[in-house]
């Protein structure tokens, strides 16, 4: 389906957003248009109070620097507030319940909760009983965020999704297995290229296959061949990765050899923080080809987007 004969609707059926996989293409589309919408009237300092009395609360079960930063900013944007509320896996085991925190917050005001990092079987508790919407930031089932914003930021330099090759390289994190499913959805060409070991989650890579061929292999040269968008991800966040893996993940960096067998000016995307000389070279990641800047900058729009059509 082209995004650009779509006629958006501002408006979803969804009131959670858990799994990118269980959004249509249309809905997608939706998400992406609002996007845009958010961007201009950003540039054109108009008014995006529309969230105005509303509260979002945020559970967060590890440290975030970008996307607390977009969720904090776009929700005041939006004329809204943020709280922070505390979490651990130690609240959860003396007895806390999912029905009872959820049930508790909406009779505060708050119109969305926000998590991170927390359990996919958790949050389907939490959707089950929440009458408020709740939004996965990312966990280790996928960041759905994060693939919209680079779906967005895709569309935006390339004025089109459909027929557009990307390849994923790397460790395959729960960040691919959101942005492949996204892209299949979108109509692109997908390809992916991890070693055996880190390879995407089966599942995920089964899900996203229901809805058009994607290309996986060990050989990083095979997927990135006439790429027009090259992707790959931070292989240690939060964790040291070791020699070993290291050493393993070192045929898959993103470097001017690889980015050499990618269609003329392809485009390379990381979704942040990368490491320098481990996945990507800085040449490439600092280049002119390099969108990670957009990617961040079109986060907080992509953040507003979700809120907006999703507590509305």
């Amino acid at each position: 389906m082209d995004i650009n004969r779509y006629s958006p609707s501002y408006g979803l059926k969804h009131k959670h957003m858990t799994r990118l996989s269980e959004y249509a293409t249309e809905e997608i589309f939706e998400i992406l248009y609002a996007t845009k919408a958010m961007k201009s009237k950003f540039i054109a300092h108009e008014d995006t109070r529309i969230l105005q009395g509303i509260t979002v609360a945020l559970l967060f079960g590890d440290t975030s620097l970008r996307t607390r930063s977009a969720l904090e900013i776009g929700v005041r944007q939006l004329g809204g507030v943020c709280v922070n509320l505390p979490y651990s896996e130690n609240d959860m085991k003396a007895g806390e319940n999912i029905k009872d925190i959820v049930n508790v917050i909406s009779r505060y005001g708050v119109g969305a909760l926000v998590t991170r990092d927390i359990k996919q079987t958790e949050l389907d508790e939490f959707c089950a009983v929440s009458e408020i919407s709740i939004i996965n930031s990312q966990n280790d089932h996928g960041i759905p965020m994060q693939a919209l914003c680079d779906l967005y930021t895709i569309w935006e330099k390339h004025k089109k999704l459909e027929g557009l090759k990307i390849a994923y390289v790397g460790k395959g994190t729960s960040n691919a297995a959101s942005l492949i499913t996204g892209a299949i959805k979108c109509g692109m060409e997908v390809a992916v290229a991890t070693p055996e070991k880190y390879g995407i989650r089966k599942s995920a890579l089964d899900k996203a296959m229901q809805y058009g061929n994607i290309t996986v292999t060990e050989n990083p040269i095979e997927a990135v061949k006439n790429a027009d968008v090259v992707y790959t991800d931070n292989y240690s966040y939060h964790t040291s990765s070791s020699e070993k893996e290291r050493e393993l993940l070192l045929p898959y960096q993103v470097n001017n050899s690889l980015m050499s067998v990618a269609a003329h000016n392809a485009q390379f995307m990381h979704s942040l923080p990368a490491n320098r000389g481990i996945e990507v070279t800085a040449e490439i990641i600092d280049g002119k080809n390099s969108l990670v800047l957009e990617q961040g900058e079109n986060k907080l729009h992509t953040i507003k987007a979700v809120l907006a059509l999703l507590i509305n």
